[in-house]
Order: structure tokens, then sequence, then C-alpha cells
């Protein structure tokens, strides 16, 4: 075999659950009533000669540390690839499943509303079984495990063709005002908006899978665009790309692979606060209730079903429409995959800070008669136990190590981060590559919340507090930094 010659495999696994299940990633408890889309693990393993990566897009909010680790022992164990050449990502999918590892937000900020009464966790529905949280966890792991090694086993020669198309999907979803301060969500028809924070992108970075005889098997989408249309909802789905999918294999047949690849995008959703359209049927968020609103001329409602069809026509077309003109490249013979740690600074509070939170969380407690408090609770004062969390530890912990992996293929580069990374950050490191093309995967390897810029930061709001995140700017400023250092290295 030539020592250049590539081999790609590719594997999907259901990681749809057969039970009921608790749905993660809102600040209020569902349970889904029915699956929508199947939810998948979606996995392209690539060598050349002794290197390698493993690709693994799951349908799921976050993938944390925990759940990694867990996957790659199995792999381990099972005799696969190398365990560190496996890159295992989130769509950030609101309608997957909930599990826990012990690690999350809630338990960080339940561990400080626990001094003032204790967490009361939902019923469960009489005569109904629900996948808990530790079973969900199993669960996962031996799916996400299973994808890898099928796509491991699955290689073959093969090729890859770069290409480089446009789709409007991903828009900011934060709201600047007169005052100086912004809302995610906010109100954009209110007296004191002056404008969205940040930008958007609408480019998608496409890589396209070949046999050695020149068969499409499948495409890895790069998008700045969480999968969250329908993230409201009390249903199992994979969002648009499930629907992405069903459009792709319609055109290239059913074994075609999708591996959805979420590039940077903790400010982005999919819909226009500009041209804001209402929910078809009501939601239950208070940030997204408006009044008096005016009827737009604009996309169906992006909180709907026929939104996420309309997104995954937008994405499908451009897929083929690419692939069709031929404007791709085929990819050059040279292949290196680094991984390594890196340490980054603790976003910090000040003693005032603290003791404004605490203050909040007192008259929280004191204006009520509840003798326990339960997820409702832990929504509405997240913000500051998570505040005083952080202060009594940020000495103990000044820094915490994230996995960063750079994967050089041919003339273009893939990168990787753990946060839900706002799309400055993306733009810094994608403008100033030395790469023909550059892709970016965030919440890939470990699940650490947003990492929002200085401007966010200082105007504030979820996504931009302490408690919503790891690392502040300052962490952002040297992951470009490394992340760059990095790709250079490899050109």
């Amino acid at each position: 075999m030539d020592k250049y010659e590539m081999l790609i495999g590719r594997s999907e696994v259901s990681i749809t659950p057969e039970k009921k299940v608790g749905l993660m990633g809102q600040f209020i408890e569902r349970i889904s009533e029915y699956t929508e889309t199947e939810v998948t693990a979606t996995a392209v393993a690539i060598s050349v000669g002794d290197d390698s990566v493993v690709f693994c897009s799951c349908d799921l909010v976050g993938v944390t540390a925990g759940l990694v680790s867990a996957v790659r022992e199995k792999i381990t164990a099972a005799g696969g690839p190398d365990p560190d050449k496996i890159i295992i990502c989130a769509t950030h999918s609101h309608t997957s499943l909930c599990y826990r590892d012990g690690l999350d937000t809630l338990e960080f900020s339940s561990g400080i509303l626990n001094r003032y009464f204790p967490y009361k966790p939902a019923a469960k529905t009489v005569g109904e079984e629900i996948m808990d949280e530790e079973e969900a966890f199993n669960f996962l792991a031996g799916r996400i495990s299973e994808a890898v090694i099928r796509a491991w086993e699955d290689r073959k020669p093969g090729y890859i063709g770069f290409a480089f198309g446009r789709a409007a999907v991903g828009m900011c979803r934060r709201a600047c005002y007169s005052d100086g301060s912004a809302l995610m969500w906010g109100d954009t028809s209110a007296d004191g908006f002056v404008s969205l924070e940040g930008g958007n992108d609408s480019g998608l970075e496409i890589m396209y899978f070949h046999s050695a005889d020149g068969r499409p098997m499948g495409a890895a989408v790069n998008i700045a665009c969480p999968a969250q249309v329908l993230e409201h909802r009390l249903f199992i789905s994979s969002d648009y790309w499930g629907k992405v999918k069903k459009r792709l294999r319609a055109k290239f047949g059913q074994d075609f692979t999708v591996l959805a690849l979420c590039a940077p995008a903790g400010d982005q959703c999919p819909r226009d606060l500009i041209r804001w359209v209402e929910p078809e049927t009501p939601i239950a968020d208070p940030n997204i209730t408006r009044n008096g609103v005016r009827k737009r001329r604009a996309d169906p409602s992006m909180f709907d079903i026929s939104g996420a069809e309309t997104v995954a026509r937008r994405i499908a077309d451009e897929v083929i429409g690419v692939y069709e003109s031929g404007n791709y490249d085929r990819a050059g013979h040279e292949f290196i995959h680094t991984v390594r740690k890196l340490r980054l600074p603790i976003r910090r509070v000040t003693k005032e800070e603290r003791d404004l939170a605490e203050k909040k969380i007192t008259e929280a407690v004191s204006g009520t008669e509840k003798e326990s408090f339960d997820y409702s609770d832990n929504a509405l004062l997240y913000v500051y136990a998570g505040t005083v969390a952080r202060f009594e530890t940020q000495n103990i912990t000044p820094d915490f190590e994230i996995e960063l992996h750079t994967v050089r293929i041919g003339d273009s580069v893939v990168t990787t981060s753990p946060f839900e990374l706002f799309l400055d950050y993306g733009n810094r490191i994608r403008a100033k590559s030395p790469a023909a093309q550059t892709f970016m995967i965030q919440l890939a390897c470990d699940s650490l919340g947003y990492l929002p810029t200085e401007k966010a930061e200082k105007g504030g709001h979820y996504s931009a507090f302490v408690s919503s995140g790891v690392t502040g700017h300052v962490g952002g400023d040297i992951l470009v930094r490394e992340t760059l250092a990095d790709i250079n290295r490899l050109f």
C-alpha cells in the first residue's frame, strides 16, 4: 500500500432511547413525549500511514470530558483506534438526551443553593418508565464507542474533496441597548435597541468523502449555527440536521454519511432578531415573549418544524449544488494530526460581585415559603449561585486544562475547542490561518460553556455571565493565539 494512501471509514449509530428521557438544554425540565427524528452518533475515520483521526458528531447538547473518557476507555478495551486521535463533538441540539457525569453547571450552582434548602427533582410521571441521567450516560458511552469502532473497521481507500458554499442559517442572538446592556434574545423593537452585538457567517466549509473509484460516500459540513430551531419542543429530534440528511440521501443514496460539524457559534442562532417571527405554538420561555409583534414578511417560524425544513433545504441545496458544479479540490497527501493540552485562566469574580450575588440569593430565599428548590429556582438563581461558586474556587483552581486538536489534510486544516465559542474568535482564527480552508469544531472533547468576547462581558446577560462558562475574553485571546500557533506549525 502507498504510504500516502488515504483510508476512509464511515458509520452512523442511533442514540435514540427506547424510553422517554429528560431533554437537555433549557432551564425548564422537559420529558420527551415522542421522537420527531432519530438522533445519532455519526463517525468518519481517516488514516494515512500511521496517523489518523476519527470525527464523531453527536446529536447532543454537549459531550462532556467524562463521556469522552468513557468512550475512549471502551474503544481501547476493544482494540480500536488511538483514543487520543478521536474527536467527539456535539451539534448542540436541545432536543436530545439529558445525561450526567457530575461535572455540569447545575451541579456547581445547586451546590451553593443546597446551603439554603435541598434540591427537589421533578417527580416522574406515574406509570411511565423514564431513562435517568446515569442510564443515559452509559447508553451514550456504549453507542458512541460503537460508532467509532464501526467507522474504523470500515476504512477503505478513498479521497477527500474540499469545497466552500454559502447558506443563510446562523444569525447573532444578542441585542445591544443604549444603556450599554445586552440581552440574549433581546427585543429589537424596544426603544433602546441600537444594534446586534456581533455579525454572522453564512459560509459552509465542506469535505466530500469519496470511494477510490470516485463515488460520493458522504460530506462533512461545518456551519456556524447550533442545531436549535426546535430547542424548546418536547420531542426527541436532531433538529435541522436530520432533515439535511434526508435531502442529501435522496440525492446521493441512503448510505450517504452526513458529518455535522458546528463551527464557533456561541452568539449565533437560526433566528432573525430583526425580522422577528413568533412561534407557531406557545413556548415556555420568558426570554422570547414579545408584545404587539408586527407581522413580517420573513422566514417561517424558526421555533418550529417548518423553520427546520427551511434551514435543511438551504444547506442541502448548497451541498448538492457545489458538488454538481465540480467546484471542489482533491486533498493533497499531507496528513498530520496533533493533540495537546492547553491551560486557560478561570474567569474571576471580585468580592463585590460575590457579595451582591449572595444578597440576591438571600433575598430570593427569604421571600419564599418553599422548603426545597427545584429546576425553575435553579434557572432563576444559577447566575448568582454560579458567581458565589466561582469566587470560592478561583484561588484553589486558578486555571484549567483543555484538549486541542489540529488536523492538516492537504492544504486544509481542522481545529477544535471545547466551548460555545463566540463567532469573533472563530473569525480571527480563520482570517489569520495559513491554510487554504479552515474548519473549526466547537464543543469538541468537552463541553465548557460559553466563551464570550470582552464586549459581551460588558453587556452582560446569559451567555456572558461568569456562570455561563469557565473562562472569559482573556482565555479567548490565549485560545486564538495558541490555535494559530498550532496551525502554523503544520504549514
